[in-house]
């Protein structure tokens, strides 16, 4: 039996990031014997670990913050368009605070081991603490890029200097003046801290593999009078992401490519390219997306751009992605990029020609020639979407794991469920809706949703819920499917599983992560499966209403 102990919990959430703090505070609203679980030392995910210079939103800031409180809503002051890691921290802990969340919290606390104890119908967890906790429903809110990957090298533990993946930025002042830094990667990570450090290191020797597209963010300060007009404006602001594919305020352009005169084109990309935020990639032509001949012509826009921006034109080609077009996977933006390499103190070494051989105790070893730097900086990307569920040992039905179930890719019901993990539930999970669109949007659409359900688990007196087999298979078909029409299925994107520095997610290995069907559909096909009586779950047992607490 369960022990009636304050080791036992109605729900357990594991991760107190973005997703975390809304599933606890809507279950604590519904009086739920709740508790959140997180491994780092303060809450916040991905904002609280990310501190690297030049971290900071891609989704306008009044759109990323929660929505469900008018008064949250009308309190909070947005300073740019496109806030900081420090500024968006502050505001999630301000969000705890307000609604006394950080009490049903639990920091340094990692799980080890989550399994499925079919007798009980409950979830045995193991901390690292050595506790054993027990609930009856598992939320996984786990970050989708909290896992970070280093490059396979020989020698990195041998280096003098310093070095850290971007992920464990360290969290007290770092004097980059007159140093020799070298970073690894230029993904988006990499693209965010080059523009921003370029003008205050010593030298910065920038190691590529390959290339990424990116353009402008445009970022400037919210006054109180445009804070104050946003605020008089949320409503519409809202409706507006929630019609749009990715949740943005950015609407596609529905006009057909071809029907619309080439000069009418590049005037609208070069206002596109002016606008704030994702306006160059998602309020553009649709046929970018799927239609190859277009995407290479605006990819084309693209490239001239750069070479507009950098002075010397061997350097901006090798900026210039070959392998992919411009938006065939999520766009990184950029201040200052393009011209950091236009400064002395920056260098950019190609290691698709020159490979990198090994870390030295002084720096970096190419087949050509060593660089001695001060501190090495690792932009190496994530082991991504089920990166961390892969760090903890998941056993469901059988003593089955996930890692194995998922060794190929992940396959669930609507990013949901899991065929053979009862009553672990996943309001962010992958093939879900959420990493796809603007991440708060996706969140509180897939906390409600799952909330819901556990409402409606909690009124039958059900003591356990899972996805049928056939669901799963039929909705795992459906987002392989959805890339069909796309040409994000030809990318190297953590989209499709792509990561040279995990084993088993190299090139040629198709894993689709997520569902880029669109968040409007998305919802509508969540919210059709729970007004036919959530079909494709089947629910059992009928135990007493739980009680507040355990």
């Amino acid at each position: 039996m369960v022990a009636k102990t304050g080791s036992h919990y109605e729900v357990i959430v594991i991760g107190a990031g973005v997703a975390g703090i809304y599933q606890i505070k809507r279950l604590v609203d519904l009086g739920m014997n709740a508790t959140v679980i997180e491994a780092a030392s303060g809450l916040g995910g991905t904002w609280y670990s990310n501190r690297y210079p030049g971290a900071r939103f891609d989704s306008e800031s009044y759109t990323y913050g929660y929505s469900f409180s008018k008064e949250l809503l009308d309190e909070w002051h947005w300073k740019e368009h496109f806030s900081a890691q420090p500024e968006n921290l502050r505001y999630l802990n301000h969000v705890a605070d307000k609604f006394d969340l950080r009490r049903h919290m639990q920091f340094n606390c990692r799980v080890e081991a989550a399994h499925f104890d079919e007798a009980e119908n409950i979830w045995r967890l193991q901390i690292n603490d050595g506790r054993t906790l027990t609930c009856r429903f598992l939320v996984m809110g786990l970050g989708l890029l909290s896992i970070p990957t280093l490059p396979r090298l020989e020698g990195m533990e041998s280096f003098k200097g310093r070095s850290f993946h971007t992920f464990h930025w360290p969290h007290e002042k770092l004097d980059l003046s007159d140093k020799k830094v070298a970073i690894i990667g230029t993904g988006a990570t990499g693209i965010q801290v080059i523009g921003e450090i370029a003008d205050k290191v010593g030298h910065l020797t920038v190691f590529q593999r390959r290339p990424n597209w990116s353009a402008p963010l445009n970022n400037g300060p919210i006054s109180e009078k445009e804070m104050a007009a946003i605020r008089a404006d949320y409503d519409e602001i809202f409706a507006t992401c929630a019609r749009t594919p990715g949740g943005f305020v950015h609407e596609p352009d529905r006009r057909g490519f071809y029907e619309v005169p080439r000069e009418e084109r590049v005037a609208l990309w070069d206002r596109l390219y002016r606008t704030p935020g994702f306006a160059i990639w998602l309020a553009n032509f649709r046929e970018i997306f799927m239609d190859e001949k277009a995407n290479a012509e605006f990819s084309e826009y693209i490239a001239d751009r750069i070479r507009q921006r950098v002075k010397d034109p061997k350097v901006a080609e090798k900026l210039i992605p070959k392998d992919h077009g411009f938006g065939v996977q999520r766009v990184p933006m950029e201040t200052n990029y393009f011209e950091a390499y236009n400064r002395d103190n920056v260098e950019l070494v190609d290691i698709s020609e020159t490979p990198l051989v090994r870390v030295t105790e002084t720096g970096l070893r190419t087949s050509e020639r060593d660089y001695d730097v001060d501190i090495i900086i690792y932009a190496t990307g994530f082991d991504a979407i089920t990166g961390a569920y892969d760090r903890i040992d998941i056993r469901g039905i059988g003593g089955q794991t996930l890692r194995e179930k998922w060794k190929d890719g992940p396959s669930t019901y609507l990013g949901i469920f899991i065929h053979g993990f009862p009553n672990l539930i996943m309001p962010n999970g992958p093939q879900s809706g959420s990493a796809s669109t603007n991440y708060p949007r996706g969140i509180e659409t897939g906390v409600d949703w799952c909330t819901a359900l556990l409402k409606h688990i909690r009124a039958n007196g059900y003591v356990r819920a899972e996805a049928t087999q056939e669901a799963e298979d039929q909705w795992t078909r459906h987002v392989n499917d959805m890339y069909a029409m796309m040409l994000m299925r030809r990318a190297k994107s953590w989209f499709t599983g792509y990561n040279s520095n995990v084993a088993g997610h190299e090139e040629g290995r198709f894993r689709p992560m997520i569902y880029n069907g669109g968040a409007p559909k998305y919802v509508r096909r969540i919210n059709r499966v729970a007004g036919n009586d959530y079909e494709g779950v089947t629910f059992s047992g009928a135990a007493p209403v739980a009680s507040a607490a355990s």
